[in-house]
């Protein structure tokens, strides 16, 4: 029998705050008590927003709240070659085409960026006339675009349940390799999760709509049957958006330097997850204790209260 494998897989912009710290301690947990192996793989593609010691940073985090892995870190920009060969098959079957439009040009081709997650549809009607036909994968000042085809695809998600998407009308043929020369996050998650035997997949329903793209290249790419997805609800501030910067430092390493031992820390987390109102737990006692059932189907909330709770008011 094949061993289900997990991976937490953190992208080193800065320090993990609460929110992602909860994703990642309900996947732990989940792998502990299933016997999934774990990876750790640190997604710093994302050049432009990659701050310096982030990823050592997250990694200490990590372990101070008690997490481990069984294989990793792997870093992805340490080599390209595998997401490299992944293009030069879809240019050459005609599934990727080189587009050098820009945000404004297609903005006003089609519409202004969707909602929530800053990227624009990129209408099938914009595609060149090289789009369909086999190509020479080359990388250059163009971005590439992934030729999305117009159908519904389902997600059959282990927590949110079946949803049907259509990534062509809800964002069109969208970006698989950049003008900087590196994989989107796209292909690059694509690759690395079939590269590293990943069977299931826990994150923030954030990414609930990447899971449609992410299926269709794995089809194209025939990497075999796409991860099992388990999309969780978000940690959001008392203005409704997703916990940020924006309300004020919640650093999981800052409160951890202010002197809140870990177990507060996870027993907040316990608390979101439906686990009682404990004081205290290990991350060990969290996963012998968790119950993916008692996760609230609504968007946590963090307040003033829980600040002060931690710190002890």
């Amino acid at each position: 029998m094949t061993p289900r494998v997990t991976r937490l897989a953190p992208s080193p912009t800065g320090a993990l705050h609460l929110g992602n710290a909860r994703t990642f301690l309900i996947n732990w947990a989940l792998a502990r008590r299933s016997g999934w192996r774990i990876v750790l793989r640190i997604e710093d593609l994302d050049t432009p927003r990659i701050k310096s010691g982030a990823a050592e940073g997250i990694v200490r985090t990590l372990r101070a709240l008690g997490l481990d892995w069984d294989e990793g870190p792997y870093i992805q920009s340490h080599d390209l070659s595998a997401y490299e060969r992944a293009m030069q098959r879809l240019a050459r079957e005609g599934l990727a085409y080189p587009c050098d439009l820009s945000r404004g040009e297609i903005e006003a081709a089609t519409s202004a960026p969707n909602q929530g997650d800053h990227e624009q549809r990129f209408d099938s009607s914009l595609r060149p006339a090289s789009a369909g036909r086999s190509l020479a994968f080359e990388p250059g000042a163009a971005n590439w675009r992934f030729v999305v085809p117009e159908r519904e695809v389902v997600v059959d998600d282990a927590f949110a349940g079946p949803t049907r998407q259509n990534p062509a009308r809800l964002i069109g043929d969208f970006v698989v390799w950049t003008r900087r020369g590196q994989p989107s996050y796209q292909l690059a998650v694509v690759v690395d999760d079939a590269g590293q035997g990943v069977t299931d997949i826990v994150r923030g329903d954030d990414l609930l709509t990447s899971a449609a793209r992410q299926m269709l290249l794995y089809e194209a790419l025939g990497l075999g049957p796409s991860p099992t997805y388990f999309h969780l609800p978000l940690v959001r501030g008392a203005d409704g958006r997703r916990l940020a910067k924006r309300h004020g430092d919640t650093r999981v390493e800052s409160y951890l330097n202010a002197g809140v031992e870990p177990g507060r820390l996870i027993a907040l987390m316990a608390r979101w997850c439906g686990m009682g109102s404990p004081d205290h737990l290990t991350s060990r006692d969290f996963a012998d204790h968790f119950d993916l059932h008692t996760i609230p189907r609504a968007d946590i909330v963090f307040s003033e209260s829980d600040d002060r709770w931690l710190r002890g008011g």
